[in-house]
């Protein structure tokens, strides 16, 4: 059963981070041609600048599963270094528990929120709903459920490891 989750982790890490590399090469595509359009062609496109929040925010929220899967959870590095094998375990738990309740917080007001803004529109974007912006929440939450248990199961702690 472990190893059945831990391969539907790599997959769903490895998809959220292909799209947070996407929504990233999105976003300086746009910012290219949003420079060359306002600074050479002197006529600014003005939707390229939601496009680029827009795909900025997707990149952060679809990225972080990644971060939660290497091990890149708040806790507190000095008590974890001091402490015998039963104490690491027991934070494991206690950093688990806690990354837990904060992304499903985030999951159900990050939904909450975007049902809520599905009858507005992004500034110049007057035909999308900013439903589309608010999503990123519970969906980015959900793929950071998939990299918090896996880390517990297989843990990383690749940032104790690179740390100075």
């Amino acid at each position: 059963m472990r190893q059945v989750f831990l391969k539907l982790e790599h997959r769903t890490t490895a998809f959220s981070t292909a799209v947070a590399c996407l929504m990233l090469a999105i976003a300086a595509g746009l910012g290219l041609f949003q420079i060359i359009t306002r600074f050479v062609l002197e006529q600014p496109a003005e939707w390229s600048e939601i496009l680029i929040r827009l795909s900025l925010i997707w990149m952060v929220f679809m990225g972080i599963p990644a971060a939660f899967r290497q091990g890149a959870m708040v806790s507190v590095d000095v008590l974890y270094r001091w402490s015998p094998h039963r104490v690491k375990r027991l934070l494991d738990w206690i950093i688990c528990l806690a990354a837990l309740a904060l992304i499903l917080v985030i999951v159900w007001w990050g939904w909450d929120y975007a049902l809520r803004g599905r009858v507005q529109s992004m500034a110049g974007l007057e035909s999308v709903s900013m439903f589309w912006g608010y999503v990123a929440l519970p969906i980015g939450g959900l793929f950071c459920l998939f990299g918090i248990v896996g880390n517990l199961l297989d843990p990383q702690r690749n940032e104790l490891e690179t740390a100075q």
